[in-house]
């Protein structure tokens, strides 16, 4: 029996299954940071947590012109 030899790298990896970790990786990372920007966007919209001068009280006006931009997009 013949016993194949792999080229060692550090992780141990073929470069054909490090290239498929690596893709598989990246789709996964993109993914992941585009719905962390989804959830802070939208907790954004509920509670900036920059308040105006007037406080948190003020939020009712911004809501509604962040709400009206966001359909104006959608749509």
């Amino acid at each position: 029996m013949a016993v194949e030899e792999r080229p060692v790298s550090l992780s141990g990896l073929t470069e054909s299954e490090a290239q498929e970790f690596h893709g598989v990786f990246m789709t996964s990372f993109v993914l992941f940071t585009v719905v962390a920007i989804i959830a802070h966007v939208l907790v954004w919209l509920w509670r900036p947590w920059l308040p105006s001068e007037e406080g948190y009280t003020s939020l009712g006006d911004t809501i509604t012109i962040a709400a009206a931009s966001v359909t104006q997009l959608i749509a």
